[in-house]
């Protein structure tokens, strides 16, 4: 009905207006600058509430392929969930008033498939790449060139604007009372930075036209590219999707890929209807300093066994695990897990990477517990927070290491080694002794 809100006399709400301010607030704040001093050319640029992103090769793979072929902007990008509330990458192609025509990869945010009559076609064949493949707002961006953009004093330095229709307008009207109604707000999308990044051409371009553009696009299974937790998971709600318990999930996906590669035997992940009102079928967690890809993770685990309702997690990069079976709980923690760190001139704690880290190696191990106690109803699975019968824990200080072989560990144990020390536990006859 035309009527603005205003956060106080003649003046209109301004906020939010969306996360495509990024790129102008990193020139007003020197950001670009602060990156150029520390010798950086690209970067990534991942949403917090993606908690998969970083998943085997998929933030190397885009920064990589950016800085090698010189690529001013990247998309991550995967299936496309039919009817999910997210946007979609497409290949522009329009003519301009000059007569060139333009080319380049670029987002729509806001998609209306359905207003428009355009069906929604899916993978197939085992292929990757959708017709409309989803837009995960995981980006590899030249640092240059968004700086060249972001500085413009012009509309453009907030790319992608759009009039959002929605969602419902919080606000406290004139009476002090919070109200929400129908509105929309100009809000402007990071992505579309990418609109100004085409490549021109004299000529109207046929198909493979994508690799000489400077942007450029890469592609994975979605459960290593997207798995965001956006909401609270309600007691009514009958769907995990955008929950932290549904990221979660996702998480023990790719564990139990990583794992079962390794010739490791681990439960099955099912359906996440499965798991709506019920405990998971285990808990895996991987320092990404194991690898973090996967093909590097693969050479520290060797078979073995993980039973349901088992729980591993390990914070040590340096690891081998070899026929280990796990029927219970086994945690490791270190100190140093990637390195020592050291106060430079400034004061700042650096980390030294490979100085001073814990190590931790189980040959030929049996490890039996009770466990998380999966009834507990105090267990916030999502957080980590559980309650258990027993455990095996392992911590190691400074650059302490532990080593475990041809034994079988029953019960609630800790092992916690001293820096500078190396704990060995050897089976005999009676038990075992350190």
């Amino acid at each position: 009905d035309g009527k603005w809100l205003i956060s106080e006399s003649l003046l209109p709400v301004g906020k939010p207006g969306g996360h495509g301010a990024i790129w102008k607030l990193a020139c007003d704040r020197g950001v670009f600058e602060w990156l150029y001093r520390h010798g950086r050319k690209g970067a990534t640029v991942r949403q917090v509430s993606n908690v998969v992103a970083a998943t085997d090769l998929t933030l190397m793979a885009l920064a990589g392929i950016g800085l090698r072929h010189n690529k001013k902007l990247g998309f991550a990008s995967c299936e496309r969930r039919p009817g999910a509330t997210e946007g979609v990458n497409v290949l522009i192609e329009k003519q301009n008033l000059d007569g060139l025509w333009e080319y380049g990869i670029t987002c729509i945010e806001y998609t209306e498939f359905e207003k428009y009559g355009i069906s929604e076609p899916t993978a197939t064949n085992g292929s990757l790449q959708a017709s409309y493949p989803a837009n995960t707002n995981i980006l590899y961006v030249d640092l240059q060139a968004a700086q060249e953009v972001g500085s413009r004093k012009n509309a453009s330095c907030l790319p992608g604007i759009v009039l959002n229709l929605k969602k419902a307008v919080s606000y406290v009207d004139h009476l002090g009372f919070e109200c929400s109604a129908a509105g929309g707000r100009l809000e402007c999308t990071m992505q579309n930075i990418a609109d100004n990044f085409m490549n021109t051409y004299s000529y109207r371009c046929s198909k493979g036209i994508e690799s000489e553009l400077d942007t450029f696009i890469v592609y994975n299974e979605r459960k290593k590219v997207t798995s965001s937790a956006k909401r609270k998971l309600k007691s009514e709600d009958r769907s995990l999707h955008q929950t932290p318990e549904g990221s979660l999930l996702d998480i023990m996906r790719n564990a139990h890929d990583l794992l079962s590669s390794c010739s490791i035997e681990v439960p099955e992940v099912k359906d996440n209807n499965e798991y709506l009102h019920s405990g998971l079928p285990f808990i895996i967690f991987l320092h990404p300093a194991l690898g973090p890809f996967w093909d590097i993770v693969k050479q520290k685990f060797i078979g073995g066994s993980i039973s349901k309702g088992s729980e591993l997690q390990i914070e040590v990069a340096e690891f081998l695990w070899q026929d280990v079976e796990l029927d219970g709980s086994l945690i490791i923690l270190a100190d140093n897990i990637m390195g020592s760190t050291k106060r430079n001139t400034d004061g700042e704690q650096v980390l030294h990477y490979g100085a001073r880290y814990g190590r931790c190696k189980l040959q030929n191990v049996k490890i039996v517990n009770e466990g998380i106690s999966w009834d507990s109803p105090s267990n916030v699975y999502w957080q980590h927070h559980v309650e258990r019968s027993e455990s095996l824990k392992i911590i190691l200080h400074g650059n302490a290491e532990f080593e475990a072989k041809d034994v079988v560990l029953k019960g609630n144990h800790m092992f916690e080694v001293p820096d500078g020390h190396r704990m060995c536990i050897i089976q005999d006859e009676a038990g075992f002794y350190c």
